[in-house]
Formats: C-alpha cells, sequence, structure tokens
C-alpha cells in the first residue's frame, strides 16, 4: 500500500482516488451527493461534482486582453531598494526567479559572531541587489546586472537562541503543529537562517546565491536550498501567478499600501519587532500524474474558481465576489465547501496572509513519476492569528488535499529593514 493511498483511507468525509481511470480532456459532470458522503472519484477519473456541469454551461471563451511585456533591455538593469525601515522582497513585485537558503548555525555561533555574519550578507546584499560587484567577488562580471535582484533575510527560532535574544523572538515564530497532510521530510524542513533570493534573472539569483553562502560559511552550514521560478519577467505584468495546476495562486492577498497591507507588517511595538513580519515556506508536493486524470470541469470543482479567468465557480472575472449560497440545478451549493476556495476563505482583512509562492520541477524519478510542485511562502503580521486557522481548515477538508503532500516546512521572522551604513538583524541583536 502506498503513502498516498493510506493517507485516503485514513480521511473520514474525504474523497478517495479509489478506481481511477484515465478522464476525458473535457470531463463528465457526474452527483456531487456521493462526494458529500464519502465517495470522491469514479470510473473515469472525475470528481463527484454538482457544478460541474454548471460550470462547463457557463464557462465564457473570450480572449483576455494582456498588457504589453516589459522590453528585454530594461529587465537586467531594473533595481530594487535594499536598505529602509522595512525589508524588500516581501511585498516587491515578485520576480522570476528564487532560490530559498535555509542554514543552521555552526556550534559556538553567538551574538558577537551572529552580528559579524550579519554585517557581511548585509554589505554584499546591499552591493549586489544596486548592480554592483562584492567586496570579494571573483566573478564581478556577474554582479552587474541586478534583474530587480533582492535579498530577504529571516530568523529561526535557533538564531534567537544562539543570540541570546529569545525575548525578541515573535511568539508566533516556532515550529508548526503537526497536521495530519504533512508528510514532512528534514531534508527540506526548519532552518536558523533564511536567504530568500529573488530576481528576473536567473544568472543573478545564482551568483547571488554563491556570494552569500560564501559569506555565510564560517558561521553556518547550509541545511537546504529550494529554487523555484514564476512566468518569465513581462511575460504576463499584473496577472495573478499561476501553479502547476494551472490555478491562479494569489487572488485574495492584501493589497501593499491599502489598510489591509497591516496583514503583512508589524506596525507598532518595539523597534526591535516593528516594521517587521513573519514567513511561512511550505514545501508541497503535487501529484501532477492524477491530477491529470480529472477533466476540467472537475478541476474547477476542486479549486473552486475556473482555471482560465480563476473566476469564482458563481462570477465571471477574478477579483468577483463568490456566492458560497448559489445553488446548482440539483439544489447543491454551486461553490461546494470542500473546494481549496471554500477552506481558504478570509473575510477579515487584517487576517489574510500574503501568498508569494514559487514553482519547483525537478528532473522526474528513475520510475518516471514528475517531482514537481510549489514552495509555498506566506507573510503575515501573526502566523498563529492569520496562517494557522487556514492551514487547519485547509488540512480538515482541502479537497486538493488529494493531489498535494506538504513535505517541507520551516518559519522564520524578517526584522526590519536597515538604513544605509546599517545592517540586517541590528535592532535584534543590539
Amino acid at each position: 500500500m502506498t503513502e498516498r493511498t493510506e493517507r485516503s483511507e485514513g480521511r473520514e468525509g474525504m474523497p478517495s482516488r479509489h478506481g481511477m481511470t484515465e478522464g476525458s480532456p473535457t470531463g463528465r459532470a457526474v452527483s456531487r451527493r456521493g462526494l458529500l458522503t464519502g465517495g470522491a472519484l469514479t470510473v473515469g477519473g472525475t470528481l463527484a461534482g454538482a457544478g460541474a456541469g454548471a460550470v462547463a454551461a457557463t464557462r465564457t471563451d473570450a480572449p483576455a486582453v494582456r498588457p504589453e511585456p516589459v522590453p528585454v533591455a530594461q529587465v537586467g538593469d531594473a533595481v530594487e531598494p535594499f536598505h529602509g525601515a522595512r525589508q524588500s522582497g516581501v511585498t516587491t513585485e515578485p520576480q522570476a526567479h528564487a532560490a530559498f537558503v535555509a542554514f543552521t548555525l555552526k556550534p559556538g555561533v553567538d551574538r558577537a559572531a551572529l552580528g559579524r555574519m550579519l554585517r557581511l550578507l548585509s554589505d554584499d546584499a546591499a552591493r549586489l541587489t544596486q548592480g554592483r560587484p562584492s567586496l570579494a567577488d571573483t566573478e564581478p562580471e556577474l554582479g552587474l546586472l541586478p534583474a530587480r535582484l533582492t535579498v530577504t533575510v529571516g530568523f529561526g527560532p535557533g538564531l534567537y537562541a544562539a543570540a541570546g535574544r529569545a525575548d525578541r523572538r515573535p511568539a508566533s515564530v516556532a515550529d508548526l503543529p503537526a497536521f495530519r497532510v504533512d508528510r514532512l521530510q528534514p531534508r527540506w524542513t526548519g532552518g536558523d537562517l533564511l536567504l530568500q533570493i529573488c530576481a528576473d534573472d536567473p544568472l543573478t539569483v545564482a551568483h547571488a546565491q554563491r556570494v552569500l553562502v560564501k559569506d555565510s560559511r564560517p558561521f553556518a552550514a547550509v541545511r537546504w536550498v529550494q529554487q523555484g521560478f514564476r512566468r518569465a519577467a513581462g511575460a504576463e505584468p499584473g496577472r495573478t501567478q499561476r501553479n502547476l495546476f494551472g490555478q491562479l495562486d494569489g487572488t485574495a492577498n492584501p493589497k501593499p499600501g491599502t489598510p489591509a497591507d497591516t496583514a503583512v507588517w508589524v506596525t507598532d511595538g518595539p523597534r526591535w519587532l516593528r516594521d517587521s513580519t513573519t514567513l511561512v515556506v511550505r514545501r508541497i508536493s503535487m501529484n501532477l500524474e492524477t491530477w491529470d486524470l480529472l477533466g476540467r470541469a472537475d478541476r474547477e470543482v476542486a479549486v473552486g474558481r475556473r482555471l482560465d479567468t480563476g473566476a469564482p465557480l458563481t462570477g465571471a472575472a477574478e477579483h468577483d465576489e463568490p456566492d458560497f449560497a448559489a445553488l446548482g440545478p440539483d439544489g447543491l451549493t454551486v461553490i461546494p465547501d470542500f473546494s481549496h476556495l471554500t477552506r481558504a476563505r478570509v473575510t477579515d482583512d487584517r487576517l489574510r496572509i500574503l501568498r508569494r509562492p514559487y514553482n519547483y520541477d525537478g528532473a522526474p524519478t528513475a520510475e518516471g513519476h514528475a517531482d514537481s510542485g510549489l514552495i509555498f511562502a506566506a507573510y503575515q503580521a501573526d502566523i498563529a492569528r492569520q496562517f494557522l486557522p487556514i492551514q487547519r481548515r485547509l488540512a480538515e477538508r482541502d479537497l486538493l488535499n488529494e493531489w498535494t503532500t506538504p513535505i517541507g516546512s520551516a518559519v522564520f521572522a524578517v526584522p526590519p529593514g536597515c538604513p544605509e551604513g546599517g545592517w540586517i538583524g541590528e535592532q535584534v541583536l543590539g
């Protein structure tokens, strides 16, 4: 018995993948009552979905109007700030490429040593983000095109302990509780220090990663590296990110510069806390092979949105408000309770999370199975108040759990930014 089969059998009230065969490209609408009472997939690979037929009948195929792409010549020279009250790379428009690099501190590294390391990292990151090589750059030519490079520094619980500053660790920055959908692997989990390195050029990301890992080597060892991608720079400006399921990911994000922005940043408190945020990084494996067995309408029932436009099943455009009370011809709700949209729904702007995810797509296994998924990066002012309630609802009954498995998890505090001449973390360690 496989691990995924064991998980399916262990979920009360959740659908099962037993008996799946290859589905048709368009999907076949069947009764969703079977799913609500425990039967999920039928022969033919379709979900039991009441909204499926209605969705197929109301789909709009009108072509979307897309903005003009950014000229390639402007991509390499574009610059994002490094210095400021808040760190860049959080509400910054997401770049096309990212590397998340987590470290384990070496034994004996104390507050003074951490200060030296963070000064080195801050100085080199400040130079590289502005298109200037680091001081000891052995390949200075690779540092000349910043391509909107940002370097965001995160502190894990272990860093606060090593620094003797446990009293300055945000209370919600702690290992997440166990969820029944988790199958966490040590090689993708935990970390004392995180560098989130993002740019619109993969060579820029690779060079910055190499420089900053060299800076960290006397103080810490690399624990894990996760590399991800989004659409190429300028390919779809202003469009919400798509994951490898084809789903728009981040539609309900709080908007920078609005009152909802306070969901992301801590806006008061002591100086080491003000203008900080917290980060949850979850590595989520996607079972694309079984997802491919579903018809399109059935995929949309699982998500709760149309895959082409991102509109809720009761709407016409991505940002339309979903109508969870709307009924289909069979008398069941068009957007089911088990859909991802329903389970992830947050109505209080102060409790939203900022999703900044990246896709990953590794080499297939020897058996030919895909190694693909999502590096789910979520920023919020308080993990306990914002992320955890959402994750509990998702773990309880999100139908997408049938095709996704969290295999890595880590949490970090993202301290305030720094002025020119300063360094990241000086408020915490000082």
